[in-house]
């Protein structure tokens, strides 16, 4: 038996942090890691145009967002993954009007647009389509939008976030379990869910992943990542999960699925919310007689299931102040695979999660401002060995671990014309325990005396002294 634990003395600071942030955001919350664009809808005599419809859309991407002017004539458009956009604002009445934003940070972008009255415009514009969508940033990234992610061929149970990520990313390949290499490193992998850091392996037997239906949008970074990423950099993913926040008309949807080896499926999303608050859940669950990546041809003893549940609010107190709550559960109970020549083998494992990172943003005027990201994950994983421990050749074991990542991050963003600056620093905390025991239960296993056919050998008392 052999006994590993390692222990350490708590941050107070970022477990106080933690406590308050997660207590207001019960209360209050909004996304802090994508892009805002507040505007207005004017008419030619500069009076607020009232009910308005504005729409942002990335043709490239697919991304697409709705709403209308309220009686100022304001209109928000929240968590919007970084890119270039086209805003449209098309009133009965008024000529249809369109801008370009270009949305690189999280201080909120200024849009102003002024309506013409029908018939007043008599000149025309050419230009060529889609070409104020070019990208200028100088970082080799993938963007991946949900209507690309409903599109892929996610196949692997329990873990569809990586197939998007192998399947849209260039340079990275594929592994056994749920597992992937980036380019030119193993496991070098970051992931950034709305501000909140997760560098664990993601793969079924190491840490549960995020639903893919829980997910917005992808920035996919392979090449010179910024240097708030600093962990693991080899391969950057910046998710932008989906919310409820401004969704006035509920969207709720229910998806199965059948397939081979009796895998089933059942995915449910709901969405709600109001100019001011929004709630989103995507719960889901599979099945599988196919769980892992077996040994052997034919799978033998691989059965498993997973379960999650994402859960997302989002609340704008004022119109300089937004905080939100993500909440993550999930569950991983899968069979080891047996070999051809382990036919009683009846180990299994178990993989839990429990995450939660509430978020603060306060905006400065209306060019910084300030992003307040607690954060608290953990992963819970038993490893059971067969009922009878000599059904496990040629050795039983058990295992008992856990891996705890809490902390803080918080920064102050500028943005002026093309300029942006931000500042911040991260202060982050792991904590493993791992028990674990081992039995040899093949008595040719590393055998002490043996003769010359290999068999082994009781020694006599004499030589033993």
């Amino acid at each position: 038996m052999r006994r590993l634990k390692s222990r350490g003395n708590s941050l107070v600071a970022v477990s106080v942090l933690m406590v308050l942030f997660s207590c207001r955001a019960i209360l209050l919350a909004q996304s802090v890691a994508s892009g805002t664009v507040d505007g207005t809808v004017l008419d030619p005599s500069g009076k607020a145009v009232t009910g308005a419809a504005v729409g942002i859309q990335n043709p490239i991407t697919g991304y697409k967002q709705d709403t209308t002017t309220d009686d100022a004539g304001s209109f928000r458009l929240s968590n919007l993954p970084f890119n270039n956009y086209h805003i449209d604002v098309t009133q009965p009445g008024f000529a249809k009007a369109s801008q370009d934003v270009n949305i690189r940070s999280v201080v909120p972008s200024a849009a102003k647009i002024t309506l013409a009255l029908a018939g007043v415009q008599t000149s025309v514009t050419v230009e060529g389509a889609g070409a104020d969508l070019l990208e200028t940033v100088p970082v080799a990234h993938t963007d991946v939008d949900i209507s690309t992610l409903d599109k892929l061929p996610t196949l692997s149970p329990a873990s569809g976030l990586s197939d998007a990520i192998i399947l849209s990313s260039p340079g990275v390949v594929a592994d056994s379990n749920g597992f992937f290499h980036p380019l030119g490193d193993h496991a070098q992998t970051s992931f950034s869910i709305d501000g909140q850091p997760v560098s664990d392996q993601q793969s079924k037997a190491f840490s549960t992943q995020l639903p893919i239906n829980a997910i917005q949008s992808m920035e996919i970074v392979s090449g010179t990542p910024d240097a708030e990423y600093g962990d693991k950099t080899s391969l950057v993913v910046k998710a932008t999960t989906r919310s409820g926040l401004g969704m006035t008309k509920p969207a709720f949807s229910v998806q199965t699925d059948y397939g081979s080896f009796g895998t089933a499926s059942a995915e449910i999303t709901a969405a709600f919310g109001s100019k001011k608050a929004g709630y989103f859940v995507a719960a889901n669950g599979t099945s599988s007689g196919r769980f892992l990546d077996t040994p052997e041809f034919d799978p033998h003893h691989d059965k498993g299931n997973s379960q999650n549940m994402f859960n997302r609010f989002d609340y704008n107190p004022t119109a300089k102040d937004s905080i939100h709550l993500n909440f993550f559960i999930a569950e991983n109970y899968f069979e080891i695979p047996n070999t051809n020549d382990q036919p009683n083998q009846d180990q299994r494992q178990k993989v839990r999660t429990i995450s939660f990172a509430p978020g603060y943003q306060h905006t400065f005027g209306s060019k910084s401002l300030l992003t307040v990201n607690p954060f608290y994950r953990q992963d819970h994983v038993t490893f059971y060995p067969s009922p009878d421990p000599f059904d496990d050749s040629p050795a039983t074991l058990s295992q008992f671990r856990t891996l705890a990542n809490y902390g803080t991050k918080a920064d102050v963003s500028y943005a002026s014309g093309i300029h942006n600056v931000k500042v911040g620093m991260q202060v982050m905390r792991t904590h493993l325990n791992e028990n674990f025991s081992l039995g040899i239960t093949d008595p040719f296993f590393n055998a002490v005396c043996v003769n010359a056919a290999g068999d082994p050998q009781q020694t006599r008392r004499a030589d033993r002294r």
